[in-house]
């Protein structure tokens, strides 16, 4: 946009070709790898476009442009500390435990256990689940029996890490994916896939304090119950 002064028509005049080549030089800036020709064509054709009040285009691609500067900025700084995270999750020795269940980044346990704290101050999984306010309640009174739903009373990043955390560990996790898999497909108290997945990320907070606190990586069999763990505070469900 800078050869054409922020000018929509300036920028048209460019042509096509030359349009989309600068659009592809501005790639890097945004970590991108390629360009949408769908949203470039259209957007080069409403360059055009007198409808409108066409007075104010300049101005309005001129906040665009600071708003796209802002974005940099913060994803850089974003970037900044997530590399800070991962370091700090290596220099605890813990990045190997963590990663070794599948579909668990560094990052996704950095960012969990960011706000877990030690994870050994908890007595058991389900402490750590209770802290995050995953933990099922019933809504209940002296006469009727509610729904049972997650109690939500813990911290909400970390039930936001958690959650995060179980759409990248589904498909890679066979454990996990038959635990969901299960629980959506099962004849009674069947669930949505949404509850399924808190479910799943509840499973996934019991085994973060499993392998974090008996220094164990994480075992299949353990997770499915088909083995007992050497110290009970390493069973996972």
């Amino acid at each position: 946009m800078a050869a054409g002064d922020g000018d929509p028509a300036t920028v048209h005049r460019m042509g096509r070709e030359t349009f989309v080549a600068a659009a592809r030089q501005q790639l890097p800036r945004f970590g991108g790898k390629r360009i949408c020709h769908r949203i470039v064509d259209a957007f080069f054709d409403v360059l055009a476009d007198r409808a409108g009040a066409v007075e104010q285009r300049r101005g309005a691609l001129e906040r665009v442009g600071f708003l796209l500067d802002d974005w940099c900025a913060i994803s850089q700084r974003l970037s900044e500390v997530e590399t800070r995270m991962a370091g700090v999750l290596d220099a605890l020795g813990l990045t190997a435990l963590v990663t070794s269940i599948p579909g668990v980044s560094a990052l996704g346990a950095a960012v969990i256990l960011a706000e877990t704290g030690d994870l050994s101050r908890f007595a058991t999984g389900r402490s750590v689940v209770k802290h995050a306010g995953l933990n099922p309640v019933e809504n209940t009174s002296a006469t009727s029996r509610g729904l049972t739903k997650v109690s939500r009373r813990g911290r909400p990043a970390l039930r936001v890490a958690a959650w995060r955390a179980v759409w990248a560990t589904l498909p890679a996790n066979p454990v996990l994916a038959a635990k969901f898999t299960h629980l959506t497909g099962r004849d009674r108290h069947r669930l949505s896939a949404g509850q399924a997945r808190v479910a799943c990320a509840a499973a996934l907070l019991r085994w973060l304090h499993a392998i974090v606190t008996s220094g164990q990586a994480w075992n299949p069999d353990i997770a499915t119950g088909a083995a007992r763990a050497s110290r009970p505070a390493t069973a996972a469900a």
